[in-house]
């Protein structure tokens, strides 16, 4: 009888737990973290030299300079940690080193635009405060920032993992550095939908 009860308790919640909502057409950034995945959609209209260098670092195609000075060529955020965590306010990864120091040879201009502003889940370029000194490195807004708007270049939007990016943010930290740095085991894109401009096949 209990398992009878506890089999349509699951069913239930089964039941009322609701679907994901279809994507729309756009291109994703999906985090496979420790703790689950996070999905990102990428304005690739408004920032697209952001975007376009993000998905160049992800799929490896990108030459940038390793910890060592080399240049190489490889998938750059896999197997990486989230090395910044502030609580409440954001979350970095980025770099291979594990520390906010490290440069990887590449810079981008600010796609700054007035109609995106901070929120939680917004995706955008670190860079150490200065105009046009983003690189490799990015994070997570955990909460709106008026303060930032304008000041970093936001490239995205986190539309699928809201509660593991709230668990990352949560992490035990010595100031701004996690006890121990969650993981980042890898980041894959993938494209719903034609590219811009260009009609859906029938």
């Amino acid at each position: 009888m209990k398992r009878t009860l506890l089999a349509l308790a699951m069913a239930g919640c089964a039941l009322a737990q609701k679907p994901p909502k279809p994507l729309k057409d756009g291109i994703y950034a999906n985090f496979k973290t420790e703790f689950g995945d996070i999905k990102a959609i990428l304005f690739e209209k408004d920032t697209p030299r952001a975007v376009a260098l993000f998905i160049r670092l992800a799929q490896g195609v990108q030459e940038f300079r390793d910890v060592d000075g080399k240049i190489v060529k490889r998938p750059f955020y896999d197997n990486t940690v989230f090395f910044r965590i502030a609580p409440d306010d954001a979350v970095q990864a980025g770099s291979p080193d594990g520390s906010a120091y490290y440069q990887c040879g590449l810079k981008i201009k600010d796609e700054s635009l007035p109609g995106i502003k901070f929120r939680f889940g917004s995706l955008a370029i670190a860079n150490p405060g200065t105009p046009d000194s983003g690189g490799c490195q990015f994070f997570f807004a955990l909460q709106q920032k008026p303060s930032w708007d304008g000041k970093y270049t936001i490239f995205g939007q986190v539309v699928e993992g809201d509660d593991v990016l709230r668990q990352l943010g949560r992490v035990p930290v010595h100031g701004d550095t996690p006890v121990t740095p969650p993981k980042l085991i890898s980041v894959t894109v993938e494209r719903v939908g034609p590219p811009p401009g260009q009609k859906p096949k029938k």
